[in-house]
């Protein structure tokens, strides 16, 4: 077709589809002039609720600080690589990674462009390449036997009043004068990877690497060649690749979630804690290892092996050393401090300057359950002073799905109510596993399809 027949307009929208990353465009008044159907799949959002409105009407969490649309629009300067976190309309929470550019024509600006990266999916992906890194810098440069990373945490660092907690503490700290196996229970959200970081910074394995794997991230091939390492010629493709234990060698490996690895794969563990060798798929030669293997559930181990989740000689064999972390809500006196601790925290990080909290938010958080624990608390504080105008957080600064109904406000049709506490019900638990689908679906104990047609439909 002769190029003449081409509307600029339909060409330039087309190209925009087709890249596969998020693209909106606001004009100077912040009205949605252009939403892609990436953005709109990140943001879980329907275009229609977002083009020709706007934008602080789509996304009422946002403010014209927090936005980078809007802060590009006010300033007139570019925001590179910005990581963003907000709630949509809908309740739920998105992260993003962002580049906004302002857009001139003839000299004048005529509005911003943002293209978002999905967020979380990159972060996942950053951390496992930065560990691989670190690792192998670590095992390649003898002079240098600290992990790369420098980020791990000690016991000095976690905070707590609770008796009970302190006992923990102390426990872990004889532990860490041990090699024996450690298993890590609670709640997701409760610092069971805090806890086993400072067991290894206490040990005499702290000079040497501390590698971290989630054991739900992965499907089985894939999480056995990446544990166990790789033969030259085991497959189409493969190279001779040490894997996580032989990375590992002379520290500690910490396997996250571990009543999501498969039981064949359960088996093969079982067999490194009992002789200390491994040997790579698709290899002939056995290797000898010297690792100390730190495993954390977030379900109870005796209830996984009663339903068969969890091979029950592995889960002896890792009970030698056990630990079971307490949910937030049985530390009453921990949630005031740790919050003080946040908001320090993200004072520094946001460059902010909030005292703290008034009382009736105090009481608001000593009566919450808190079902994400610390992690909910912090992502609940982050948010708070991302939004808040005064110098104290209050009630109002609350992200929407903690917020209860005032006694004013008009009761609900009961088919309304229920849609409304389920979608809600589905937000926290996606809270807490952080966008985990499948790991939501049994917090809610519900089908994983079932889950993915309610998050469609209502989310």
């Amino acid at each position: 077709m002769p190029s003449e027949f081409f509307n600029t307009s339909e060409v330039l929208e087309a190209i925009l589809e087709t890249i596969d990353e998020g693209i909106h465009v606001i004009d100077p008044k912040g009205m949605t002039i252009f939403y892609n159907g990436v953005a709109a799949n990140h943001d879980g959002m329907k275009r229609s609720e977002v083009i020709g409105k706007p934008l602080l009407e789509a996304f009422p969490s946002l403010n014209h600080k927090s936005s980078t649309l809007l802060r590009v629009i006010k300033s007139e300067k570019p925001i590179y690589n910005y990581s963003q976190s907000y709630v949509n309309a809908h309740g739920r929470i998105i992260e993003t990674l962002n580049t906004t550019l302002p857009i001139y024509v003839d000299g004048f600006m005529i509005g911003a462009i943002e293209i978002a990266k999905d967020y979380s999916r990159l972060k996942q992906l950053s951390e496992r390449l930065a560990d691989l890194e670190s690792s192998l810098k670590t095992i390649k440069s003898p002079e240098r036997k600290m992990p790369a990373n420098g980020g791990l945490y000690s016991f000095a660092e976690i905070l707590t009043k609770d008796n009970g907690f302190k006992g923990l503490i102390a426990q872990g700290k004889k532990a860490a004068r041990s090699s024996s196996s450690v298993l890590v229970y609670g709640e997701s959200g409760v610092g069971k990877e805090l806890f086993v970081q400072s067991i290894h910074q206490d040990s005499s394995r702290s000079k040497e690497p501390f590698i971290a794997q989630n054991c739900a991230a992965l499907p089985e091939s894939l999480l056995e060649s990446l544990l166990f390492g790789t033969a030259k010629g085991s497959y189409t493709g493969a190279v001779e690749r040490q894997g996580l234990f032989e990375l590992a060698n002379g520290g500690t490996l910490f396997l996250d979630e571990l009543q999501s690895m498969p039981i064949d794969l359960q088996a093969k563990l079982l067999r490194v804690l009992e002789d200390g060798f491994i040997r790579r798929i698709g290899g002939t030669k056995s290797v000898q290892v010297d690792v100390r293997i730190m495993a954390a559930m977030n379900m109870d181990p005796k209830k996984e092996v009663s339903e068969n989740r969890l091979r029950p000689d592995l889960f002896y064999r890792l009970n030698v050393l056990s630990y079971e972390l307490p949910p937030l809500r049985e530390r009453i006196d921990d949630i005031e401090l740790l919050s003080q601790h946040f908001i320090s925290t993200f004072n520094s990080k946001l460059g902010l300057s909030i005292k703290g909290m008034d009382e009736k938010t105090k009481a608001f958080f000593r009566k919450y359950q808190w079902p994400g624990n610390v992690r909910e608390l912090k992502h609940t504080i982050e948010f708070m002073m991302n939004h808040t105008e005064n110098d104290v957080l209050n009630l109002e600064d609350l992200p929407q799905f903690l917020k209860k109904p005032t006694p004013s406000e008009k009761i609900l049709p009961l088919r309304e109510a229920m849609i409304e506490m389920e979608t809600k019900l589905i937000t926290e638990a996606l809270l807490q596993t952080n966008g985990n689908v499948f790991q939501a679906s049994k917090l809610l104990q519900i089908p994983r399809q079932t889950l993915q047609y309610k998050i469609k439909k209502h989310i």
